[in-house]
């Protein structure tokens, strides 16, 4: 029962990563990175596969060798979504990991070395019809822009971007997406803003080294939040020192939050004060982690007393007042029955799963209709 997104997003240039379009009117696309040795095969394909059971849309993987290169192709025989290969300095490594199966190329082609060896690797990604995503950083700017600037700032992110853009606009490659990252919030504020207002390209959104989990996903709420609400921003990747499925859980609460997009259980539920009629505390805790497979969209509220309870419950999928010895149970908007306070979490965790089985279902004959 969530309200539309009332943000009007910029309407930016569609490319595809795979099967998966990044801009325009494609809805916005969360991914993660990799963090095992890529060439522990087995361990890599497992940790994607936690991702996409997460929602990932797509994952990148570092490729610094040409070992890590066969691995590569390997893992993307093994795994269906599409994997970008993070590639730096060695446009010998770009071109063998297209060749590999490389669904994108992390590059930036200021980097890669002289002008042939920038042609040969455009004319490659041109041959495999994939895209190239240039990616500046606040930490890693070019000498002599550090010169002019003396330290990061949003004019010297864009500079630096542009140079980038630049040289494949010359060799006329249009099929990039571009990222200026800082580990600042206000920094990366400023730099997607300005380039926002240079390019129509797709804009890759993220914080880098943002932190550690907790304090890393509240600085990425905030800077990716503030673009997001700007209509800026075509996919995004959470940076945090935890493990890549956490970042993508952060990334589609962000954008449920701002009623973007949806994955799963939206859940609502009261701080807990003395008021309330059941530890809410602990009944939230056990949900999240039962729910977390869930990924058909739905809104569920759980109020522990009945001051804001039924208002809250009105509004949700499925609302829970909480009373004692039975609460009350609304289900889409209405009052629906009288359920066990002291068994809420099984009695909850099955209402959500017959829902979400619905949904399911009438989401595959609106399908069915419409071919």
């Amino acid at each position: 029962m969530s309200m539309p997104s009332p943000i009007n997003r910029r309407l930016t240039k569609k490319i595809y990563v795979g099967d998966v379009a990044i801009g325009g009117d494609a809805p916005i696309s969360v991914q993660s990175m990799t963090n095992t040795d890529t060439c522990d095969v087995a361990a890599t394909v497992a940790q994607i596969e936690r991702c996409v059971e997460a929602g990932a849309d797509l994952m990148r993987v570092s490729t610094p060798t040409m070992d890590t290169v066969n691995a590569f192709g390997e893992i993307r025989k093994l795994v269906s979504v599409p994997l970008v290969a993070d590639v730096h300095f060695d446009h010998k490594i770009a071109l063998a990991v297209a060749e590999a199966g490389a669904d994108c190329l992390r590059i930036n082609p200021g980097n890669i070395g002289s002008d042939a060896k920038v042609r040969e690797v455009v004319a490659c990604a041109k041959y495999h019809n994939i895209p190239i995503r240039i990616g500046v950083n606040a930490g890693s700017l070019e000498k002599d822009i550090q010169r002019k600037y003396t330290e990061p700032t949003g004019e010297a992110m864009l500079e630096s971007a542009m140079r980038h853009i630049d040289i494949l606009e010359r060799l006329n490659f249009d099929q990039y997406k571009v990222s200026v990252k800082a580990s600042n919030v206000f920094l990366t504020l400023d730099a997607y803003r300005l380039l926002s207002a240079q390019i129509d390209n797709p804009l890759h959104l993220g914080v880098t080294e943002a932190g550690v989990y907790r304090t890393g996903a509240v600085k990425s709420a905030i800077a990716l939040g503030g673009l997001l609400l700007d209509g800026i921003g075509d996919t995004i990747r959470i940076s945090l020192a935890a493990e890549p499925e956490e970042e993508i859980k952060i990334g589609f609460d962000i954008l449920k939050s701002l009623n973007i997009r949806s994955n799963g259980v939206n859940f609502i539920a009261c701080p807990s004060c003395s008021r309330q009629e059941f530890d809410v505390i602990k009944v939230m805790t056990a949900l999240e982690s039962r729910l977390e497979d869930i990924r058909e969209p739905m809104d569920l509220s759980v109020i522990g007393c009945k001051v804001n309870g039924p208002g809250e419950a009105k509004e949700a999928d499925i609302g829970i007042v909480g009373a004692a010895p039975r609460s009350l149970v609304y289900r889409m908007g209405q009052k629906s029955h009288l359920i066990d306070t002291d068994n809420l979490v099984d009695e909850i965790e099955s209402m959500v799963r017959a829902h979400a089985e619905d949904l399911a279902k009438k989401r595959e004959n609106e399908i069915i209709r419409v071919k």
